[in-house]
């Protein structure tokens, strides 16, 4: 793919991942309006950098019961269930959103190890251009996040590097000590993984309705996960620890909070290559992304900056 041009003022957005170029870098997080064709056509058509696909399991999945999303005045609390078509469906889209021509990521969410390597090796033969490994979904009864446990992770990604066909990248919880990112940064560098994607929602978080004295959505007693503004510092920080721990040619999407060009700003300070929009996207649709785009663009004319690498891990402490 060749490299966009500049846009307002000469500003240049544009990021690469290992050896993708994305238009720019705001794109839309796995999760809202992504689970269809239709949906994600209008993504491809929108000004999202890049396409980003459900989280996909080896059947199809109708999720949790309903209601299972409440949006709020910070956010958002969901517990979905991972409701999506199967990893076949995905695969059958990349083959028609291949004329797109704009990088295409499918995130997988196996429900046990062996569901990872399935999913992963037949997507060594679509259109996608790389592939997310969700680690992290905080909403399958019964079924702890994988994440959290770094010996049956490091199990998993050896088993995932020979395929080395399409770019690999983690999709991560909420990491609170610095032993996580220490041993990720090891694993990351050991089994070739070109990006992180962090953080996911923060499970176990519950939204009481004061006047019905009852959870706002029905799963899991209530809890679900926590997106959006809620999130934002947790995500700020986890970016930031990655950033430090990690080496620089590994790239790290930010996630949590992502609302107009100045949260985009304050992440790539942080040190993230790009960041995914999802509660906003929920709420606003495509049409979020040319705003956040545009307002990032504005910020960095008004500071002087024309590309992210002016700023890119460059907070002032």
């Amino acid at each position: 793919m060749k490299k966009p041009k500049r846009t307002i003022g000469g500003v240049d957005t544009s990021v690469r991942v290992a050896d993708i170029f994305l238009s720019n870098c705001v794109i839309n997080a796995s999760g809202p309006r992504d689970a269809t064709h239709s949906e994600l056509e209008k993504i491809a058509n929108s000004k999202s950098g890049a396409i980003m696909m459900k989280s996909c399991t080896i059947k199809s999945r109708i999720g949790n019961k309903k209601p299972r999303y409440r949006k709020t005045n910070l956010g958002s609390v969901q517990s979905m269930g991972l409701p999506n078509l199967g990893y076949k469906k995905y695969i059958e889209f990349s083959q028609k959103l291949a004329k797109y021509k704009k990088p295409l990521i499918a995130s997988i969410a196996g429900l046990k190890p062996d569901d990872y390597e399935t999913m992963l090796r037949a997507f060594q033969e679509s259109k996608v251009d790389a592939v997310e490994i969700n680690l992290s979904c905080p909403n399958i009864s019964g079924k702890g996040q994988l994440a959290y446990n770094i010996s049956e992770t490091e199990r998993l990604l050896k088993k995932l590097q020979k395929y080395e066909k399409k770019v690999k990248g983690l999709k991560l919880p909420a990491f609170l000590e610095i032993y996580y990112f220490e041993k990720y940064a090891e694993m990351i560098k050991k089994y070739q993984i070109s990006f992180v994607t962090c953080i996911n929602s923060i499970a176990g978080s519950l939204i009481i309705d004061a006047k019905k004295e009852s959870a706002v959505i029905k799963p899991n007693g209530g809890m679900g996960g926590l997106c959006g503004e809620y999130i934002k510092p947790v995500a700020l920080g986890n970016v930031r620890k990655f950033y430090k721990v990690l080496d620089k040619n590994v790239k790290i999407f930010g996630v949590g909070g992502v609302r107009r060009g100045e949260d985009v700003f304050e992440y790539i300070l942080a040190g993230a290559e790009a960041v995914q929009v999802g509660t906003q996207f929920e709420a606003e649709g495509i049409k979020c992304f040319e705003r956040i785009n545009k307002e990032l663009e504005a910020l960095m004319v008004n500071k002087k900056y024309s590309r992210l690498s002016d700023f890119k891990g460059k907070i002032k402490n």
